[in-house]
Formats: structure tokens, sequence, C-alpha cells
């Protein structure tokens, strides 16, 4: 029996054409690998998750590879790459040791690649230590900075840097990836279950990917939108459709059994009315045709979406967003937190759909 590797190592990118939803930073250094123009010191700063050291282990490899446009798998670079923690190699003491060995040339190929991860951990004293050498390297010497907190490093670091801002992975490009691996995995899937992940992992593929493993196994193989939304504790987008549809009949008995109902699968109220917000926001995108592409949803659900809200005015639906807004920031100072809840979900199936409450007989 083959040992399991994860997703996150099995799939890690080995080129840039491989890497997600960062195309505008992989051209910018593949250009400036084939024009020689590239910097004796970069930095990478973005969210956890993104290709930050995915795309400096590339980068590493790319410098010292005799094949400018690809990595020859024959070539062996770990002489000439070498990683550093800075979270566990912050004092002065472990840059010195990194400024002496920066003076020895390679031994084979052209440079030398330095690769300092979470860089934002040395100490002010270690910055400090890092100045000189970072300023003026040595010719065969390139260092590549990689951090999840830019702010947290000293502006003298920041101003010898070339840097690079890694963005967030948008759910679309997350969804396609995941999609494009279930197949090559043989796993059946439905577009909500992978969507769901997509947004569960927030922007981060390495966790979308962990999620996906996770899974996988808990759903043998068949991703249903139920099975992961129960697995990952969250209300699937049905679930809202069929509460805001109580709502428009106005039905309050039938809403506050289904926020019971709710709270039994051990989804917390904050989570509950955060998710109200957003479907109210996503029917609000839905009254115009500019703003759908703004949805963040699955195609099949969009219609749903367009479809209910029609029923509802505007008015009905700034109304309501206002009320479950108000209550999400409310929620932290209530004491009884499930009435403050049952409140908001009162007032939402009292409002009539020209944003005043329903009248009494």
């Amino acid at each position: 029996m083959e040992p399991f590797i994860v997703s996150a190592l099995k799939y890690r990118p080995q080129q840039f054409k491989d890497v997600v939803g960062q195309s505008a930073i992989t051209e910018t250094l593949n250009n400036a690998i084939l024009k020689n123009q590239l910097p004796q010191a970069l930095l990478f700063c973005g969210p956890r998750g993104v290709g930050k050291t995915t795309c400096a282990r590339i980068l590493a490899k790319r410098i010292n590879s005799n094949d400018q446009d690809s990595i020859d798998p024959n070539q062996d670079f770990a002489f000439n790459i070498f990683e550093l923690d800075a979270a566990s190699n912050n004092s002065v003491d472990d840059i010195r040791n990194l400024n002496d060995q920066v003076r020895i040339p390679p031994q084979t190929g052209t440079h030398k690649v330095y690769i300092i991860d979470e860089v934002h951990m040395l100490s002010t004293a270690a910055f400090n230590a890092f100045l000189k050498t970072l300023e003026e390297p040595p010719k065969h010497v390139i260092f590549i900075l990689a951090t999840t907190e830019k702010h947290k490093i000293i502006p003298t670091i920041l101003s010898r840097c070339q840097i690079f801002e890694f963005k967030r992975i948008t759910v679309y490009d997350t969804q396609n990836y995941l999609a494009n691996l279930a197949k090559e995995q043989g796993v059946k899937y439905e577009d909500e279950a992978l969507h769901l992940i997509a947004q569960k992992a927030d922007g981060a593929m390495r966790d979308a990917l962990s999620i996906f493993d996770r899974m996988s196994s808990f759903c043998n193989q068949n991703l249903t939108a139920e099975a992961v939304a129960e697995n990952l504790n969250i209300l699937e987008k049905a679930s809202y459709l069929k509460f805001t549809n109580i709502l428009i009949d106005h039905k309050i008995p039938d809403s506050l059994m289904f926020f019971d109902e709710v709270l039994k699968k051990g989804i917390e109220g904050h989570q509950f009315i955060s998710g109200l917000t957003k479907h109210f926001r996503d029917l609000m995108l839905c009254k115009e045709i500019k703003t759908i592409p703004l949805l963040e949803i699955s195609e099949s659900l969009q219609k749903e979406h367009e479809e209910q809200a029609k029923k509802l005015t505007l008015n009905y639906l700034l109304d309501a967003l206002d009320l479950a807004h108000d209550c999400e920031l409310n929620f932290k100072n209530s004491n009884n937190k499930r009435l403050h809840v049952e409140l908001c979900v009162m007032q939402l199936a009292s409002l009539h759909f020209d944003g005043e409450k329903k009248k009494e007989n």
C-alpha cells in the first residue's frame, strides 16, 4: 500500500505556469529571468497559502537552470538553494552566520539563492545586522524574503527589496482548480460542494486542498453540498433560500423553528445571521444586471437567487439587510444571544415588501 501524500504537497506547482491566481507576479518574474533583469533582493508578501514559498522555490531553480524557459528535472539545485526559517533562526548570531556564508561563491551554477521564510520574525537587532549584506550582496547571491506580515518589517529592509504583493486566490479560480483535481482523482462532486470548500478556504489554496482531502474521505469520493456543509459546520445557500421564502410568507413561528434547527446542527447564531446578511446582499446584487458578476455563487444557484430576488423590492432588501447587519454588529454585546437573533428573525418576518412592517389585521 502506497503512503498517502496530502494534495498540498502532491500537487505543489513545479513551474510558474502551474501557479494559480498569481499570473501578474509569475509573468513578471519569468520576464525578469529571460531578460536577465532579476534584482538581488526580492520580498514576497501576502496572505498564507497563496504561493509565496512555492514561487520562491521555482524562481530559485530557474535562476540556475541551463534552460531559461523551464526547469531541467535532471539538474540538481540543492547545493545552490538555502532555505532559512526566520521563526526559529531569528537571532543576531544566525544572521551573522548567514553573512559569512554568502561570501563563498557557488560550487556549481551561477548563483546561490537564499529563501528566508517568515522574515518578519527576525528581531530588530537581526534586521540591522542583515542591512549591509542586503544592500550590497555579492554578485553571486540572490535573497528571496517571504512574509505574511509586511507591516512588521522595518522600512530600511523594505527599501532594499523589490516587493511583490501576492493576492488572495479568488473563489472562482479555487473552484476551477479543485474541479480539475477531482476529475483527475476520479472524485464525483457537485459544483456547490466545491464552491463551499473554496469559500471556506478564504483565498488560500493550501487550505482549500487540505479541506478537499478531508471532504473526499468523509464523503467517500462523492462530494455533495449537503455533506460538505455538514462537515464544515456551515449552512449551504439552499438553506438561506428556504429561510428567505419563510420570511417572505411572514411565517414567524416557522422562521423561529427553522432557526432552532440551525442551532441544533451546531451552527452558532452569529454565524447564521452573518450568512443571512450576505444572502440579502446577494439578492440585492441580483436586482441589477451589472452587479450580478459580483456574486460568488455557482451558476445553478445564481438562477435561484435571481428568481427569489424578483419576489422582493429593493426597499425590502435594504431594510432586511439593515436589520440583519445591526443584529450581527450587536451580537457580541448581547447577554441573551439566542433571543437577540430571534428578535431579528421576527422583525424580518414582519417586514412587508415596501420595506415597512407588516400591518396587523
